[in-house]
């Protein structure tokens, strides 16, 4: 079968050298990085302090507009910040629990850095936490979801597709509810954008945010959040910094806003990692959100299918427009079998609960699939995965 999609190949160094099927946890890096690297490093030590005029006190913003198109979302909209944590926290902190609208909703299935954002700041704030369950540790029942969502509710903070089953949650029915019941609603979206085409009007957000760090290629520490317009004007985020100012460089006592996304910044920016945030969702701009979606439900139902023909049981939605981009196969010995991959250069995670996460993406061959799933065969024939029973590593 020809694949116009694997033309990209040749601009990720590892794929040379490994099986990269872990693109849901840290996508491959673009040949393009060291030099964007080098370039910060050279306007360090040969203009000092005067890059900050010359273009790092705009990046938050800049490499915002990068993102923007991936979206939906309009240039001047999109702020950069370190972590989704604190993006989520900053919009935890712009709302008020009071009176009757003291409530944020949420689910067993959201990533566990989020839910301790909010855990702690609602202790702390006198906010209310409702948790929505998954009965099948697959999916959460937007029923439920959307029954949990009252006249009670400020916030609706959950995630487009769950991390641990890669379910595609339906978010406009869930937003056009919250907004029903008056309450907004804010997207974790790090496990779609880059592999689910994402259009945060057609959804309902009010706010989104997410990472380059997994399948936008674009590595650590440059993640990002979208404020609807409308709503943003309205706010202001008690988590703040002086590139949120109106006049940051006046150093006013008291704070004054700026608009847009600026309003959204913290302090000094992390300039190393946007230097490395652009050059991934460049690339998977070029190469299509159509095309990758395509592509992405094509290779993971061929995943179910071999794991369907070994027994093994897979933690995925089967409907194909509800799967995100990863399988996760409950193989026997699973934490042990991915220990074996690792050592054979094919490079998975396991997550407890789910299995071993197997996680193609455009630049994946369909010969890496069935070779990464014929070393499975072979751990378990060989009984290999015995050797990795007390070994414990760290998994994201």
């Amino acid at each position: 079968m020809s694949d116009a999609l694997l033309r990209y190949r040749d601009r990720f160094p590892i794929l040379g050298t490994s099986n990269y099927l872990v693109s849901n946890s840290l996508g491959a890096m673009p040949n393009e990085v060291p030099e964007r690297l080098a370039e910060y490093a050279r306007q360090w030590a040969t203009r000092g302090v005067k890059a900050w005029a010359e273009g790092w006190w705009e990046m938050p913003v800049k490499v915002g507009d990068e993102i923007a198109p991936l979206l939906g979302a309009g240039a001047g909209e999109v702020a950069m910040v370190p972590t989704v944590s604190m993006a989520q926290a900053q919009v935890f902190s712009a709302l008020k629990y009071d009176g009757r609208r003291d409530t944020i909703v949420m689910t067993e299935m959201d990533f566990p850095s989020v839910r301790y954002v909010y855990d702690q700041l609602a202790t702390r704030l006198g906010a209310r936490i409702v948790v929505v369950p998954s009965r099948d540790g697959v999916r959460v029942d937007e029923d439920e979801l959307t029954a949990a969502i009252d006249e009670r509710t400020r916030l609706v903070a959950i995630s487009h597709v769950l991390f641990r089953s890669a379910y595609v949650v339906d978010v406009a029915r869930v937003a056009a509810h919250a907004h029903r019941m008056g309450a907004l609603v804010s997207l974790d979206a790090y496990h779609s954008v880059g592999i689910v085409p994402v259009d945060v009007h057609a959804l309902g957000a009010d706010f989104l945010s997410g990472g380059v760090l997994k399948w936008l290629c674009g590595g650590p520490g440059g993640c990002f959040l979208w404020v609807r317009p409308e709503v943003s004007s309205t706010l202001a985020p008690a988590l703040t910094g002086w590139q949120a100012h109106r006049h940051p460089f006046a150093f006013d006592a008291e704070m004054e806003y700026a608009d847009h996304a600026w309003r959204w910044l913290g302090g000094t920016p992390v300039v190393p990692a946007l230097f490395a945030a652009t050059s991934g969702p460049r690339i998977i701009r070029e190469a299509g959100m159509s095309a990758i979606r395509a592509k992405s439900q094509r290779q993971t139902a061929y995943l179910m299918a071999l794991a369907d023909a070994r027994g093994f049981d897979v933690t995925a939605p089967r409907e194909p427009e509800r799967r995100g981009g990863t399988i996760a196969f409950d193989v026997p010995h699973a934490r042990e079998v991915a220990q074996a991959l690792l050592k054979r250069d094919v490079i998975v995670d396991y997550r407890p609960g789910a299995g071993i996460r197997v996680a193609p993406h455009f630049y994946t061959t369909d010969a890496e699939l069935e070779a990464a799933v014929a070393h499975i065969d072979d751990i378990l024939a060989k009984g290999e995965w015995k050797r990795y029973t007390h070994e414990h590593t760290v998994v994201t």
